[in-house]
């Protein structure tokens, strides 16, 4: 059984009249209800269509979690479960048909992250004529327990958190690259070393195959007629595992044959090339085909057996054991207001071009077009492409939330909301110490893009120049009360003290007019 193990994990037994009650999100006999279940044991799934139509969600995300859920129904009837598969309008559909055949069981489910969920699904379950017992979700590496007692105070605890010493305790407490009580190879990370832009001859390893079953095929199919679905049917870049195996199958091949090279160039950017050396595996991990503790382990023991370079393989860990854990958190204790917090003011809508990937930017066109296709772009293409032009346009938080909420195959409430609100829109000031913004400058330092656009990426003003360069300036400018006072802005105001003393600000001003009106026309 995989658990937390930092933080008490929980322990229970099922009495004879309780049915595990197993997500979407869930897919796991690692742990939860059904790994504490005797084999044969009745298990509930649930497929609520309405769920499913509540957004334009990438057809691959639907048929992702759609395929999971039935090859995850089947594999547990193979194994003697008997399994009610419940497909509905809607969850409350769902559990009145399994009470009304059930009056004398009790559900048993694991506490969904996002927020609200057990509340609303207790009250459904009630409705219903039921009961749903809660236990603690053990899909990730720390409990909720452990943080709130790191955090001092639980709930009513600090306002504020640090990833980096949040990161720092999790090695500790967890012993992971840990040499006693010094980190492996003396430093806590490497990222100095892993923002490089790969030589041209640079040969990325391949992705891993998927084969596709007839499952997956039969509900691409049924995902496309039922529900009004954004994004590419394609399957041939349908990259995804729908089942345990084949999720193992993907990692074992990122860390025999991707981690080596994930490292230096993990924060690049090529047209070419959509997933580098990423590992493609938070897919897996957030549906519960993969436990993160059993990546970590498997990162792990490579390093120790094997001659890998640490900076990939604290990289790596870092995105899992500090980062997703730190996320988790982050969003309980900030939910509800993390949701819509918007504290520069954002006023604008988001633009179509999120949508149409139609724009001359080539750096926001071809991510558009990534995520198109595949439901997936990697973390630097979300965080300066997607998110950095969201906050210097002005976008309000929750609409680009929602955007990467429908359009991502490993995106949910509980993923998106710190990430995209906090760390790509400054949005809350909750762990984001500045807003995580640039010009032109990184995105050409950082991917090849900028090569091919119509754009100038050294122009602020005039025609052709590069809409991030404007930006950029009208964002710190009109941000200027709030921000100014930022000790990790100094820099960056004493260049708009040059520009405002140059009598720069009006054509700056004048030129992001001209964008505006432009992406209204669709002409950006």
């Amino acid at each position: 059984m995989h658990q937390p193990i930092v933080g008490e994990p929980p322990d229970y037994s099922l009495s004879t009249d309780e049915v595990p009650w197993v997500l979407g999100t869930q897919l796991t006999r690692q742990c939860g209800p059904v790994a504490r279940a005797p084999e044969g044991s009745d298990v509930l799934l649930i497929e609520a269509r309405d769920f499913a139509a509540r957004m334009p969600y990438h057809h691959h995300k639907l048929t992702l979690v759609f395929s999971a859920m039935r090859q995850f129904r089947d594999r547990l009837r193979r194994d003697g479960y008997d399994v009610t598969y419940i497909r509905a309008d809607s969850f409350g559909d769902g559990l009145s048909t399994f009470f009304e055949n059930n009056p004398d069981s009790r559900l048993v489910a694991m506490r969904s992250p996002s927020y609200g969920s057990e509340h609303r699904f207790g009250e459904l379950a009630e409705e219903a004529g039921g009961e749903v017992r809660f236990v603690d979700n053990e899909l990730f590496v720390s409990t909720r327990q452990a943080f709130d007692e790191w955090a001092n105070g639980g709930s009513s605890g600090k306002s504020t958190f640090k990833h980096e010493r949040f990161y720092r305790w999790m090695r500790r407490e967890s012993g992971v690259l840990m040499d006693g009580e010094d980190p492996v190879g003396g430093d806590w990370n490497y990222d100095d070393e892993n923002q490089a832009f790969p030589p041209d001859d640079w040969e990325p390893p391949a992705v891993p195959e998927q084969d596709l079953d007839p499952i997956v095929e039969e509900t691409a199919a049924w995902v496309e007629s039922t529900f009004d679905t954004w994004g590419s049917t394609d399957l041939a870049d349908f990259h995804w595992p729908t089942t345990r195996q084949a999720a193992c199958e993907h990692l074992h091949h990122f860390v025999t044959e991707r981690l080596p090279e994930f490292g230096p160039y993990q924060d690049a950017m090529r047209a070419d090339d959509w997933a580098m050396a990423h590992s493609l595996l938070s897919s897996s991990v957030n549906l519960g085909l993969l436990h993160p503790l059993e990546v970590i382990e498997e990162i792990e023991a490579a390093y120790e057996t094997r001659d890998l370079p640490l900076n990939s393989v604290e990289g790596s860990i870092r995105q899992i054991l500090g980062w997703r854990e730190f996320m988790r958190h982050v969003y309980r204790h900030t939910m509800p207001e993390l949701a819509t917090a918007n504290q520069l003011g954002a006023p604008h809508d988001l633009p179509e071009l999120y949508w149409s990937g139609e724009t001359n930017m080539q750096c926001l066109s071809e991510t558009v077009d990534d995520v198109h296709r595949r439901g997936y772009a990697h973390h630097i293409q979300r965080l300066m492409i997607l998110a950095n032009f969201a906050t210097l346009w002005g976008i309000e938080p929750r609409e680009l939330n929602a955007w990467f909420h429908a359009t991502y195959v490993d995106a949910y409430h509980w993923v998106t909301t710190p990430n995209v609100v906090e760390m790509g829109q400054y949005g809350h000031g909750v762990f984001a110490t500045k807003p995580y913004v640039s010009s032109a400058n990184y995105v050409d330092r950082m991917s090849d893009y900028c090569g091919d656009c119509q754009y100038y990426k050294t122009k602020t003003t005039g025609e052709g120049a590069c809409p991030f360069n404007a930006l950029y300036w009208d964002f710190l400018d009109r941000n200027e009360d709030t921000l100014r006072s930022n000790h990790r802005m100094g820099l960056m105001y004493s260049h708009v003290d040059n520009k405002q003393e140059a009598d720069e600000m009006d054509e700056i001003r004048q030129r992001v007019d001209e964008l505006r009106a432009m992406a209204d026309d669709g002409t950006l």
